[in-house]
């Protein structure tokens, strides 16, 4: 077992012994920035880029830097980037092996992500000069249950919720606000262990899991359907916000926000929606007496707002957020834990000149026999980000930057939709896929209602009618282009098939779609520029 000071301690090129340095440079704050760790699902570039964006604020206004980090794929362990790196293991135990050969005037972790963010609470004990918000703030918003507590103190709407320590009271509260609910866990990243429970037998075996997951409490509260999922990324100062932007998910709430399509500035919200979205985080953050880098989530149905969570560190979308506006939100909070006054920086939506969309990059090739469905669990391994004059520009180069393969104009297209409010919702998509030269295919269903409705579509054998040719035939020999399928979690049957549909086109590569509103974008998309020469031009 290595002792900490004969771990890899790499100096940069440019770093100098004591006796060579000047007088300004022993005056400069030395400060511990503390990284993201590993790559894995929920912990990728998104937090490097914000480690690396602190570390070279810091060096530009003349700060000594020291980064911990574990992971060498990253652009923030470069010899260059800081003074001293420390290769080494995201704990506790080393954080504070580091602080006492250091001595450092401050530690940054807000823009390590989840595992930096878990070992402050053990950190401030020890007398760690953490900066930026308070660890109470932080341990409010953290912990399901107190955030909860605080919203209903504050009079913030959220979906009914409650936490329990006995399961039949879980089911009792699921029986009164009705199936489905949201099993949420606290301290996680990405959406571990959060699952949506459709009957009792489901939220016994996702209860089990999430009190596995979580050193805290479990809350469940009711899942909202058919709701717009809105976030809200700011930097603030002592409560005050000085940045912020609003963008808006393509899906409904229920696809995690590192799964989603992401569009800023937003096209399909209200001034209404948007002023009371800003109303809340202006109240959260004088409230929390926010310091430093922040996210909120929300969902909208009309003018109707519901608070999902809070998340008082860098989220996975500022470098995003940060391009479209052409302003670097994490040198504007790096800027403010060193103690730096700022005046208001605020961007108005309209004075935006592109339209960005951020798009998820999936893996499930490469994950044998997973399900390609976009759930409340994050799956994406990576993202790229692309932008337009129009929102549907934007889309289609997002698109076609993670690899999709858009459907030729004459082919066919498989649709096959579980829910009865997805066939009755598509039938509008189905005619502008109709105009634009595609023919439709569909599973007895969906073909029968989407014929009702004066749309042709030509009907398919499911997989579970053991006849042939069926669906799993037409996608496995390419007669399809593009599949389009929605799940049904309401029945066994439909889940059974769709995950073989799901399956059948991730392992034979054809594009697939499990989402409506990605489905309706893209059609609508097609409509708008039929020459996709001249998009990419």
């Amino acid at each position: 077992m290595f002792d900490l000071f004969g771990i890899l301690l790499f100096f940069s090129s440019k770093f100098r012994t004591i006796s060579s340095m000047s007088a300004a440079k022993l005056s400069r704050k030395k400060i511990l920035i503390i990284g993201s760790g590993p790559y894995s699902i929920g912990s990728s570039v998104e937090f490097d880029w914000c480690g690396v964006q602190v570390l070279r604020t810091l060096r530009r206004l003349g700060h000594e830097t020291i980064f911990l980090n574990s992971n060498p794929e990253t652009v923030s362990t470069d010899f260059d980037e800081c003074d001293r790196l420390y290769f080494e293991e995201l704990t506790v135990e080393r954080v504070l092996d580091i602080c006492e050969k250091e001595n450092p005037e401050g530690v940054i972790f807000s823009t390590g992500g989840q595992i930096a963010q878990n070992m402050i609470s053990e950190l401030s004990k020890f007398g760690v000069p953490l900066l930026g918000t308070s660890v109470a703030s932080i341990d409010r918003c953290e912990d399901r249950e107190k955030f909860s507590a605080l919203c209903d103190e504050l009079e913030i709407d959220q979906p009914r919720w409650a936490s329990f320590s006995k399961i039949p009271d879980a089911f009792a509260f699921a029986r009164d606000v009705g199936f489905p609910v949201l099993v949420r866990p606290s301290f996680v990243l990405s959406g571990a262990a959060m699952a949506v429970a459709t009957d009792e037998k489901n939220l016994q075996e996702f209860l089990e899991v999430a009190v596995g997951e979580t050193k805290s409490s479990v809350v469940i509260t009711k899942f909202e359907q058919d709701a717009k999922e809105i976030e809200f990324d700011g930097v603030a100062d002592s409560g005050q916000i000085i940045c912020s932007a609003i963008s808006e998910h393509v899906e409904n709430a229920g696809v995690h926000s590192g799964d989603a399509t992401i569009v800023l500035p937003p096209q399909n919200l209200y001034l209404e929606t948007i002023r009371r979205v800003r109303k809340i985080s202006l109240q959260l953050a004088e409230k929390l007496k926010i310091s430093g880098p922040f996210n909120i989530q929300f969902l909208a149905r009309e003018n109707e707002i519901k608070i999902i969570e809070c998340n008082l560190r860098a989220s996975r979308t500022f470098p995003f957020v940060s391009k479209v506006f052409n302003q670097n939100f994490i040198e504007i909070a790096t800027r403010i834990l060193l103690g730096e006054k700022l005046e208001n920086q605020e961007k108005s939506l309209l004075a935006i000149e592109r339209v960005g969309v951020k798009a998820a990059q999936f893996s499930f090739s490469r994950l044998k026999g997973a399900d390609p469905m976009l759930g409340v669990e994050m799956g994406s391994t990576g993202e790229v980000a692309c932008f337009g004059e129009t929102v549907e520009e934007a889309f289609l180069k997002s698109l076609l930057a993670t690899g999709f393969r858009l459907p030729p104009r004459g082919s066919k297209i498989l649709v096959t939709l579980g829910r009865l409010r997805d066939k009755v919702a598509f039938r509008k998509t189905a005619g502008k896929f109709l105009a634009l030269g595609y023919k439709l295919v569909g599973t007895k269903n969906t073909a029968e209602l989407l014929t009702d409705s004066q749309i042709p579509c030509e009907t398919v054998f499911k997989i579970s009618s053991k006849k042939h040719p069926n669906v799993a035939d037409l996608i496995s020999e390419k007669k399809v282009a593009l599949v389009i399928n929605t799940p049904n979690k309401f029945s066994h049957e439909e889940i059974s098939d769709g995950y073989l549909i799901r399956r059948v086109a991730i392992d034979t590569n054809v594009p697939l779609l499990t989402n409506l509103q990605l489905a309706k974008l893209l059609a609508r998309s097609l409509e708008k520029f039929p020459d996709l020469d001249s998009l990419l031009k």
